[in-house]
């Protein structure tokens, strides 16, 4: 079934492919970033054909393919079915992540310290001011933390990243949710702002005492110093593949509202289950201005989806299950 549903999408992709491009155009998320580079850079000697991907935040690829000025958008923020039809858009996962706090404290190794949503959602409401305080030293019974003031860092971009990292604190604060709420770009109480992944990445790694979030393949090319976060069935988890996979294997693609693959994957259940998990998505236009630029869009994903999976693993992001593969090819014959 598999097998003649690829040879299907295979056939639709290359039906009427008259010009071949020699460059396809991406804006967006930061999150999936590392791994588009390294599928763009496999593409390229296989096929000939280049990508250039700008990674500007997926509020900045929302606004750039509603605008028609790329081939398609990237989002960490899932785009809601009436907002795919207003626009014209449909979306669909390439790979799943972990979004991850990450610290600078002295004498503190990765993986030791020990934080709650509802702690992590308290110190961006900026009520935990320092390390020392108690609600912080009670998850971390024994340690001994350095009695500096936390210095906040967030996303000064709209992000895909902000969006499933405040959707988590809403879910695990009252306070947070009525005060702050979920988006790719909210009213923060508190902290100083970096643009993009990379930008938070390295504020927290130039200020002692900060505190920040991003994926996980930038905490770990950036030698960060991660956390490890209190799982919903109550202990405590690290950000590791299988973890980012413990809680992707709960996530119901099969019945995502209207067949638009809008998916959180946020405090799921499972002991080994990391709670701010995420897919990231891709944004293109179902009836294009350019079908043949269109199906060179699909040729890229299509070859990511058959080649790409060990090149995703290799910087701890975790593949799509076969069967969403199967049913996102299905949709893409639904663009021309």
């Amino acid at each position: 079934m598999l097998k003649s549903i690829a040879a299907a999408v295979t056939a639709i992709l290359l039906a009427g492919a008259s010009a071949h491009a020699t460059e396809i155009s991406g804006a967006g998320a930061t999150f999936p970033a590392p791994v588009y580079a390294k599928w763009a850079e496999a593409y390229k000697r296989e096929t000939g054909v280049g990508l250039n991907y700008q990674a500007i935040g997926s509020g900045g690829g929302i606004k750039q393919i509603t605008a028609k000025t790329v081939d398609f958008g990237a989002s960490d923020k899932p785009l809601k079915p009436e907002q795919l039809a207003q626009i014209g858009l449909i979306q669909f996962p390439t790979v799943i992540g972990g979004v991850v706090p990450v610290v600078n404290l002295p004498g503190v190794a990765p993986g030791a310290l020990k934080l709650s949503g509802d702690v992590l959602a308290r110190i961006y409401l900026g009520e935990i001011k320092r390390w020392s305080d108690p609600a912080i030293l009670a998850l971390n019974g024994g340690m001994r933390l350095p009695n500096l003031p936390i210095t906040v860092v967030h996303r000064s971009d709209g992000s895909g990243t902000t969006f499933v990292f405040t959707s988590y604190l809403t879910i695990k604060n009252p306070a947070w949710a009525a005060r702050v709420g979920s988006n790719d770009a909210v009213e923060w109480p508190s902290g100083q702002g970096g643009k993009g992944n990379d930008g938070v990445s390295a504020f927290v790694r130039q200020t002692p005492g900060s505190i920040g979030y991003v994926e996980y393949a930038f905490a770990k090319q950036n030698h960060l110093t991660f956390t490890q976060m209190q799982a919903h069935d109550g202990g405590f988890v690290e950000p590791v593949a299988a973890n980012f996979a413990n809680a992707a294997s709960k996530a119901d693609w099969a019945h995502t509202p209207g067949g638009s693959f809008y998916m959180l994957i946020l405090d799921k259940p499972g002991a080994n289950s990391w709670p701010i998990t995420a897919a990231t998505f891709i944004l293109v236009y179902r009836h294009q201005d350019n079908p043949a630029k269109g199906q060179d869009v699909l040729k890229f994903f299509d070859w990511a989806y058959k080649h790409g999976d060990s090149l995703a693993e290799q910087l701890d992001y975790i593949p799509l299950p076969q069967a969403v593969k199967a049913a996102v090819e299905r949709k893409w014959q639904e663009v021309h």
